[in-house]
């Protein structure tokens, strides 16, 4: 599926440097914005599982104990 982008107020000089790039690649304009973003985009890494468990291991207070699943089982079993 095909979407179209519609990039708003941009200044003038920007718009100005992307056809002068756009030129100088040989492309339109609309294909060297294509361009940049997908080079932008492609490029971005993602986090891997040991970084997002890392960053949730960072929200989680360190001053308290965990507890242990046996106890936590227990207590929802109690709830009831």
């Amino acid at each position: 599926m095909t979407a179209n982008l519609l990039v708003r107020n941009l200044d003038d000089e920007i718009i100005a440097r992307l056809k002068e790039r756009a030129m100088k690649h040989g492309r339109s304009a609309e294909a060297e914005h294509r361009e940049i973003l997908r080079q932008a985009l492609i490029n971005e890494a993602s986090d891997t599982f040991d970084e997002l468990a890392a960053k949730i291991r960072a929200m989680t207070p360190h001053d308290k104990k965990p507890t242990s699943s046996e106890v936590l089982l227990r207590e929802s079993r109690d709830e009831r």
